[in-house]
């Protein structure tokens, strides 16, 4: 047989050192390219990892709050802020700011355990100072077994001290998203998709109310009065939790704890399991204030505002009328330690 041409044998001998220097060339490309990125989003810092008290938060532009709140628990101007779920997110910073002379931000999470939320308010009250906290507690509270998390993904390295490796563990393509719309809202040229005190508004316009539709959706989320609940000596671990973190606050600051007015057909009926539990709930709640030094409000009770179909969306979300009046009621209770005349709250303890 002839031997193989010297050129073929050339190539075939070239073939290895072409593919070693394609394989630098990609893995020095990819490396650059990594961290080019891992530049990018540290230098936009569109999750606030070097956010400190005092300086502006900057543009808040993930609307998933577990990764946007903890920037503003950890920086800006506040000295205030509202714990709590869905059911205290409609509460108004800026008025809660004129009823009782702080800075609020609202860090109410939509669907939060409480274990969710002593995270964000640890977080925040890291930081100093702290003049004002308000817990909305709702019935996840009273539960003898809370889940520790939803089934949303919660990120614990944004909630720790310094938020260690954080410019590492951010990067994601949401990340990178979150950054692009970050630096088009530096430049005006996007709108932030939550107020910079962490309000927003999540419930349909006004303007778009439909009480028919309203009253279906109530009678969708209200409980039956016969459905078993924990005997009302049962546990209540996530109390415990609210005790030790309220036992943080200062001194000097206003706590305020105060059971929403979810609507009346999603309260426990007086005497019914969930009813006792409720009661049970509300007065270890009412004890813990008590030793805290806090005033406890509570919302969550028949009354002319929890039986009027027309103040809610849905079982649990009321509307932006009833927000403002449950600011001007805390007000009021906290000035005067009594009872609203019409039924509409009640005032637990009061230091």
């Amino acid at each position: 047989m002839a031997p193989e041409p010297p050129a073929c044998s050339a190539r075939i001998d070239a073939a290895p050192a072409a593919w070693a220097r394609f394989a630098r060339t990609f893995l020095i490309g990819a490396t650059l390219l990594g961290l080019v990125v891992i530049a990018f989003v540290a230098s936009l810092d569109p999750y606030g990892l070097r956010a400190a008290p005092g300086q502006p938060p900057g543009p808040i532009m993930d609307a998933n709050q577990r990764l946007s709140y903890p920037q503003i628990a950890r920086g800006g101007p506040f000295d205030a802020a509202v714990f709590g779920t869905s059911t205290a997110r409609l509460l108004d910073p800026e008025a809660l700011d004129a009823a009782f002379g702080a800075r609020f931000a609202n860090l109410a999470v939509n669907a939060a355990t409480p274990d969710e939320q002593m995270r964000l308010a640890g977080l925040f009250l890291a930081r100093q100072p702290v003049r004002a906290i308000l817990f909305g507690l709702d019935a996840t509270w009273c539960a003898a077994d809370p889940p520790p998390r939803t089934d949303n993904a919660f990120p614990d390295w944004l909630y720790e001290t310094g938020a260690p490796w954080g410019v590492l563990r951010q990067v994601s393509l949401r990340a990178v998203t979150t950054a692009v719309q970050a630096g088009l809202a530096r430049l005006g040229w996007a709108r932030q998709r939550i107020r910079p005190d962490g309000y927003a508004v999540f419930t349909p316009p006004e303007a778009r109310y439909d009480p028919g539709r309203a009253r279906i959706h109530i009678r969708s989320g209200a409980l039956d009065p016969t459905a078993p609940a924990a005997p009302p000596e049962a546990p209540m671990p996530a109390l415990a939790q609210l005790d030790t973190l309220l036992g943080r606050v200062p001194a000097d600051a206003l706590k305020l704890v105060a059971f929403m007015p979810v609507h009346a057909a999603a309260q426990g009926a007086p005497g019914s399991p969930a009813g006792r539990r409720e009661a049970a709930c509300k007065t270890r709640v009412a004890e813990i204030g008590a030793g805290r030094g806090a005033v406890v409000v509570d919302f969550r009770r028949r009354s002319p505002v929890t039986t009027q179909d027309a103040n809610y969306w849905d079982a649990l979300h009321y509307r932006l009328p009833v927000a403002a009046r449950i600011v001007a009621d805390l007000k009021a209770a906290v000035a005067s330690g009594a009872d609203d005349p019409e039924g509409v709250y009640r005032v637990l303890t009061h230091p």
